[in-house]
């Protein structure tokens, strides 16, 4: 009976574990972003830094003018929608590290975006 709890418990410790390493890649962006945005186009204007966080995955907004939402993969690929009253842009791109950069597209505006880890 000894052996077969042992054998138990070894199994459920190795089922166990690599759901605790997925949880542990996620988390590693966790925390918050300063991200500039750059427009291809001067009537879209240009330079706009936005604030978001990131826990568990999960993108969110720091800021009241700005809502921000979207997920970010264990890899680092991230995606987010950013909206403003009736504006809205879908952000694409990975982070790495305290780092990252990527695209967005707008109904009427395109551009790319950085962002940095604070």
């Amino acid at each position: 009976m000894n052996y077969f709890r042992k054998g138990l418990l070894i199994s459920l410790l190795l089922i166990a574990l690599p759901v605790v390493q997925a949880r542990a890649a996620t988390t590693s962006f966790d925390g918050a972003w300063n991200v500039r945005i750059a427009s291809s186009s001067e009537a879209c204007g240009n330079g706009a830094t936005v604030s978001i966080g990131i826990s568990n995955g999960q993108v969110a907004s720091n800021g009241a003018a700005m809502s921000a939402s979207g997920r970010v993969a264990d890899a680092g690929s991230i995606n987010v929608t950013l909206s403003s009253g009736i504006k809205r842009a879908v952000g694409f791109g990975r982070l790495s590290g305290t780092s990252g950069s990527g695209t967005w597209k707008g109904p009427m505006c395109s551009g790319t975006w950085t962002a940095e880890k604070m």
